[in-house]
């Protein structure tokens, strides 16, 4: 502890952040990929193609988005504290901990489900979203894969719900553990449901996200080719808006999409500025109905 206050003491904050990160990376890799070892869903290589790009957008995704949250967050932070709390803000201040964490979480579960769902159905946020959807193979690190103007949207359509409603507190003079707690827990969630495994969980499939819930998102073969599974935790979110699917039985034989891809960070952080070659990947419908159970 004494290394990481000096270190923190004289190293750029960034630089102290790129340490920290690095950190969790690693503790990352000792939980999931021995686990990937014993239950893999395929057989496939720790260091697998595109390994190295994933794990930029590792630093990437966990560095630029908050950042460039700041601005529109404060923005509307110091709206709300213009207006004045409201009867409805200073009874959500009110509740246990445990309740407003609850109760955030429904709510920015409801606020991601629909940004991601936005950005399947609009061909130009799709741009953005197609580079997280473009990994053929699926593994706990396909989580970090994603645009910063992918995961900038998703998080706005998530937390300023929150704001709206008081379940984050305007007012930055203290600490909010329940918006922090539905950033940490759904982080660690998505590693979770990206992984490389071939366990069920029986009922609870339908009451959590799995990998199997979610690899069925990223399908991209046979009649189940459609989106659907939006919900990054909580699935029958999903069912209550029409868009659940998870058929029991087998799992997705194939991941990615038919758009060309740049293989590299670089060329894939510019690419959905590039004008397009071909269609748009969301003239693919929606499933409406559930599979079949085992």
């Amino acid at each position: 502890m004494e290394t990481l206050r000096l270190l923190q003491r004289h190293l750029p904050p960034i630089a102290f952040d790129v340490i920290k990160l690095t950190n969790g990376l690693i503790l990352l890799a000792i939980l999931l990929v021995p686990l990937e070892r014993l239950f893999a869903l395929r057989s496939q290589k720790v260091l697998r193609k595109a390994f190295l790009t994933d794990t930029g957008y590792y630093y990437l995704s966990s560095l630029l988005p908050n950042r460039l949250l700041v601005l529109p967050m404060a923005a509307l932070a110091l709206g709300l504290q213009h207006i004045g709390a409201s009867n409805l803000h200073l009874w959500v201040a009110g509740l246990p901990l445990w309740l407003r964490f609850a109760a955030a979480l429904l709510v920015a579960e409801i606020g991601f489900y629909w940004g991601h769902r936005w950005m399947h159905r609009s061909a130009w946020l799709w741009r953005f979203h197609a580079i997280h959807h473009s990994a053929s193979d699926m593994d706990w690190l396909v989580n970090t894969r994603a645009h910063p103007v992918d995961l900038v949207f998703v998080r706005l359509c998530g937390y300023i719900p929150l704001y709206l409603l008081g379940l984050a507190q305007a007012a930055g003079n203290r600490l909010d553990w329940a918006p922090l707690l539905v950033a940490l827990v759904g982080g660690m969630w998505g590693y979770f449901i990206h992984a490389n495994l071939r366990l069920r969980f029986g009922w609870l499939e339908h009451v959590v996200a799995t990998p199997a819930f979610h690899h069925w998102h990223h399908n991209n073969a046979g009649p189940e080719r459609c989106h659907k599974n939006y919900a990054p935790m909580l699935p029958w979110v999903d069912r209550f808006f029409g868009t659940f699917y998870l058929d029991r039985t087998k799992w997705p034989s194939a991941y990615g999409i038919d758009e060309p891809t740049e293989s590299g960070l670089v060329g894939q952080l510019l690419q959905p500025f590039l004008p397009l070659t071909r269609p748009p990947e969301p003239a693919v419908g929606e499933c409406q109905a559930n599979a079949p159970r085992a």
